[in-house]
Formats: C-alpha cells, sequence, structure tokens
C-alpha cells in the first residue's frame, strides 16, 4: 500500500489565539526565554548553521523607506526554518499593516518537504522580547526596577512582557515622538498590571534601570537617546529595525559599554555595532550565555544588547509553537507541493487522460 503523501501544516492568526488561550501568555514567554537560554548555551555551529540576514532595501518614495530579506536557519539532517520578513515603516501611516510582516516556514532538511507555514509577526514580536530578556538577565543589575522604554509601537509590547517576566518592575516609562503612541501603549499592555507611565525622554533615560529602543529611526537620522544621563549600571536593548546607516544610539554611550551584539556578522553590517571598530565590539550574546562569571562584573556598568535578529530566534520560537500546535491538533493541513504522480515525470500531476480525468500516480520503472 502507498504509504500518504506528506502534507504541509498551515498556522494561521485563529489557531495562535487558540494556542495562546490553550497554553497561556505568560508560560508561552517562560517557555521561550528558557528555551532560547538553553539553545544559546548549547550553540554548536557543526550542527546548527546559521547565516546572515540577506535582503534588499525597498526604495519607499514617496513612503519611507524599508527592507525586507530572509534569514535561514539549517539544523543538519533535521530542518531548515525560514523567515522572511518586511520591515516598512510607511505601513503604519496609510495601509493599517504592522510595519513588521512576516512569516515562517520549516523544511524538512532529509527530504526538502515543506512541513509547516505560519505567520511570523507574532512569533517575532515574542522571540524579540525573549531575547532582551536573556540579555537583560546576564547583562542588567539583578536588583532593576524601573524600565525605560523608547518606542511604543509593536515590538515594545513584548519587550515589556518579556522583561517583566525576568525582573521585579516596580515602574514602566515609555516615551514616543507620537504622543497618541505612547498613550495607547499604556492600554495596549494593561494586561500586565504594570505601573506604565509616559515620560519626558530625559526624565526616562535619567531613572531606568534598564532602556529598550524599539524605533523605526531612518538611516543616518541620528540616535534617538542622548546618553548623557543615564544610570552608571544602565543596561540599553537597542531592538529598532536595523539597515546599514541607522543608529539609535550615541557612539559616546557605546564606547563606554559592553556591546554585545545577537550576531556579529550583521551587527556590523545593520546593526549599533556598524557604529565601532571590530575591537570595541564584545562577545556575542551566546559567549555571554556560555560564560557568564567572565562579565559579571559588568552587571554594575552601562551594556548594550545590539539585537538585530538572529535565525536561532526564530528556530527556537518556531519550534515551540510548532510543538504546541501539534499537540493540541491546531492547525490546517493542505497539499501545497506536487509530490504525487510519476517522480521522472514533472507533468504528470498536470496532465489528465483522455476522459479528462487526471492520471493516477505511477510508480517509476527506471532511472
Amino acid at each position: 500500500m502507498t504509504p500518504p503523501l506528506p502534507r504541509t501544516l498551515l498556522l494561521g492568526p485563529t489557531d495562535l489565539r487558540a494556542l495562546v488561550e490553550g497554553v497561556g501568555l505568560d508560560v508561552l514567554m517562560d517557555e521561550l526565554i528558557q528555551a532560547l537560554t538553553v539553545a544559546l548555551r548549547e550553540l554548536d555551529e557543526s550542527v546548527l548553521q546559521v547565516p546572515k540576514r540577506e535582503g534588499f532595501q525597498v526604495a519607499g518614495d514617496p513612503r519611507p523607506s524599508g527592507t525586507m530579506g530572509w534569514m535561514p536557519a539549517l539544523r543538519r539532517g533535521d530542518s531548515l526554518t525560514v523567515r522572511v520578513a518586511a520591515s516598512l515603516p510607511g505601513n503604519r501611516g496609510d495601509s493599517g499593516l504592522p510595519t513588521l510582516v512576516a512569516s515562517h516556514s520549516v523544511y524538512d532538511a532529509r527530504t526538502g518537504h515543506l512541513v509547516a507555514v505560519m505567520d511570523g509577526v507574532f512569533a517575532t514580536a515574542l522571540r524579540t522580547g525573549a531575547a532582551s530578556a536573556v540579555a537583560s538577565r546576564y547583562l542588567a543589575s539583578p536588583d532593576s526596577r524601573v524600565l525605560g522604554l523608547v518606542g511604543c509601537g509593536a515590538q515594545a509590547v513584548s519587550q515589556l512582557h518579556a522583561l517583566s517576566r525576568v525582573f521585579r518592575l516596580e515602574q514602566v516609562l515609555v516615551h514616543d515622538v507620537d504622543p497618541d503612541a505612547a498613550r495607547s501603549f499604556v492600554r495596549r499592555v494593561a494586561f500586565l498590571g504594570l505601573d506604565v507611565r509616559p515620560t519626558l525622554l530625559p526624565d526616562l533615560e535619567l531613572r531606568s534601570d534598564i532602556l529598550c529602543t524599539a524605533t523605526t529611526v531612518a538611516p543616518g537620522a541620528g540616535a534617538v537617546i542622548s546618553g548623557h544621563a543615564l544610570r552608571p549600571h544602565a543596561h540599553v536593548n537597542a531592538v529598532g529595525s536595523d539597515q546599514p546607516g541607522k543608529a539609535e544610539l550615541p557612539l559616546a554611550l557605546l564606547r563606554r559599554s559592553l556591546v554585545v551584539p545577537d550576531f556579529p556578522a550583521q551587527a556590523r553590517l545593520e546593526g549599533e555595532c556598524q557604529q565601532l571598530h571590530p575591537d570595541q565590539i564584545g562577545p556575542d550574546l551566546a559567549t555571554v550565555v556560555q560564560q557568564p562569571e567572565e562579565f559579571e562584573g559588568w552587571r554594575e556598568r552601562n551594556t548594550v544588547f545590539d539585537s538585530t535578529g538572529h535565525a536561532l530566534e526564530d528556530h527556537v520560537v518556531t519550534r515551540l509553537l510548532l510543538d504546541h500546535a501539534r499537540r493540541m491538533g491546531l492547525g490546517t493541513l493542505v497539499s501545497l507541493e506536487a509530490l504525487g504522480g510519476d517522480p521522472l515525470d514533472p507533468y504528470s500531476q498536470v496532465r489528465t487522460d483522455a476522459a479528462g480525468r487526471a492520471e493516477p500516480p505511477r510508480r517509476a520503472t527506471g532511472s
């Protein structure tokens, strides 16, 4: 008997909503922070191959310019996870779409079969927040109680959520160049039950133990904070949209800080690290997680996590969401690939017989 042909699992917003309702948003974030920590601690480049992001600059005239790119992660002998994402600041103004649109695909590395396709907007928010939580756990003062958020868009929500799972936050100070975004942010994160206050930028810099910049500042527009009044132990997560020429942080802050990129080769091209000489850049996040005692003293000094996005994070969050979806029976199985028919005849899937019927699959008899 011929075995059934493999199908592709599709996970959309309805499925993810049911997944979150069944698992719980806090539990999901806690699981992801732990899974990412373990993945960084056990990272073996001979097993998991992660090249830097590739993509295109998208001319935006008359809209702001943006990027479209792809991030693959190959687990040898197992699977290939690919995130395709567009970061388009112009979406916020006139299309009603998020500034980041993404999808995740998973392939069987042994057969090439497309195993699953899922929304990447929710997954991106989760994994970027979790990455900042991991970095902050190792680099920020353990007594951090005040979080500052510069930029109150979509990414700021998961930044706050993830950090609230790692630190006992007593106050959250927020600032955005759009006052309406700062005001609406209070409503969007009300589910966390935290003291969230729109604040002037100088006050936010002065009082924050941990500060996250999550902006879509344009290339060449300059830093979004001054860095002059930061507390001596302040840790900064730079997580805004990245591209060549873009910088959220002032050079003076970077030079006096331990700058930890998620992916050095990528950060030097489009992250905060592009402002620095290579010998001014610190270890990557995996090294900090693997050798925490080496960097313990920096927890009372200025540190920066240069988060440009790492395909390892996409691999981890995609696997976590798929595991839960399969356990809960969520998603839709569809046949997308031409896997039936005669494997030696690429037209067998589309050819019909004399009666107008699709030809039945035939077993190959020779090479």
